[in-house]
């Protein structure tokens, strides 16, 4: 760091990507992005959107809301959107957090919930998981702070139903609860129906995992008008041309063919499935994963260690040093030919005894 670097930030450790190798012949099983393109009905609408590049973006998104109410069934005041989910995230940190109103989240989940609170000074309470790595949900009532909980969750795979997380919205009436749905089209169930009855909620989307625009960043909020404009309030004081021209383009485009991005999904869960099993036959444990990927360890071979041996071989997995997952890797569902591959290889080094 430099000498100039503000002394608020000098305990700061930043949120830490995976690796984005530049050789592309590798097959990328690291950071959950979906392996299925866009269709080009998108990119074109991208293509021709990049004529007006000399204007502004709408700083309201309108056609782009407008999209996204009649696809989620919602009235467009009660829609944000955003530079990716992270942004609208870091929001919420900025808008229902302070000295007052600690952010509590659970000690295993997004590893940018503690960059977030730690960036905007806010101090934060980590709920231990349970052995299993499930949300022990009653360590969650009557919380002392906003909550922010990743269903499904995330690096672990593991769901909540939604009556379980109604429950926490009833016992923290006085509290915002942040659920971030990332991966809900993967077989979770949305907590979106929710909105309309609890003005203390707040449900966050991204068009990275689901809809195949990982590289356009797009992120939705959905919750009651008054938490919508609280949520604007802090977006039109920072950046409020934050969704660019392509990115809405791309995102109206990949709305008006969802039915796409919902086959897509389903071929996922199913060579999610398929994966399950032969890694289950190879030996491995693994929760129960309602994501676009799997959370799992082997017996035999550290996680560490695995995902050395695999880099070798050109095919990179998530690999995270925390205390109570450095047994495990994150491993992002590819197509069924990257899956065929990635087991083949990890029958590879186990029989070399690796």
């Amino acid at each position: 760091m430099s000498r100039f670097f503000s002394e608020k930030y000098l305990d700061l450790e930043p949120y830490v990507p995976g690796e984005m190798p530049k050789n592309r012949k590798e097959i990328k099983l690291n950071t959950n992005e979906n392996p299925y393109p866009p269709l080009k009905e998108v990119t074109d609408a991208v293509a021709e959107e990049s004529k007006k590049l000399n204007l502004y973006s709408d700083p309201d998104s309108r056609d782009l809301r407008k999209a996204l109410a009649g696809n989620l069934d919602v009235p467009e005041d009660e829609i944000i959107v955003t530079n990716g989910s992270d942004e609208i995230l870091n929001f919420a940190f900025m808008a229902f957090c302070d000295k007052h109103t600690p952010a509590i989240f659970p000690d295993v989940t997004y590893g940018f919930y503690p960059v977030f609170a730690q960036i905007n000074q806010i101090p934060y309470e980590e709920i231990p998981l349970r052995d299993d790595f499930t949300i022990d949900t009653g360590k969650f009532y009557q919380a002392a702070g906003t909550l922010f909980i990743a269903n499904p969750n995330a690096p672990t795979a593991i769901a909540l139903e939604r009556d379980e997380i109604e429950e926490i919205l009833k016992r923290n009436a006085y509290n915002v609860v942040v659920v971030d749905e990332a991966y809900v089209d993967f077989g979770a169930e949305s907590c979106l129906p929710l909105v309309k009855d609890y003005d203390n909620l707040l449900v966050t989307r991204t068009f990275s995992k689901s809809r195949s625009l990982a590289g356009a960043r797009l992120g939705v909020g959905i919750a009651q008008p008054e938490l919508i404009a609280d949520l604007n309030a802090v977006r039109n004081s920072t950046n409020p041309y934050n969704v660019n021209r392509l990115t809405a383009a791309a995102g109206i485009a990949c709305l008006k063919h969802d039915d796409y991005n919902m086959e897509n999904c389903r071929k996922i869960i199913e060579t999610r499935t398929w994966s399950e099993h032969a890694l289950k036959d190879l030996g491995f444990e693994m929760t129960t994963s309602r994501t676009n990927f799997l959370f799992a360890r082997h017996p035999d071979i550290s996680g560490e260690k695995l995902y050395e041996e695999l880099k070798k071989r050109g095919i990179l997995i998530r690999h995270f040093k925390g205390e109570r997952v450095h047994d495990y890797n994150r491993i992002t569902v590819g197509t069924p030919a990257q899956m065929e591959k990635l087991v083949a290889a990890i029958k590879e080094i186990l029989e070399a005894g690796a």
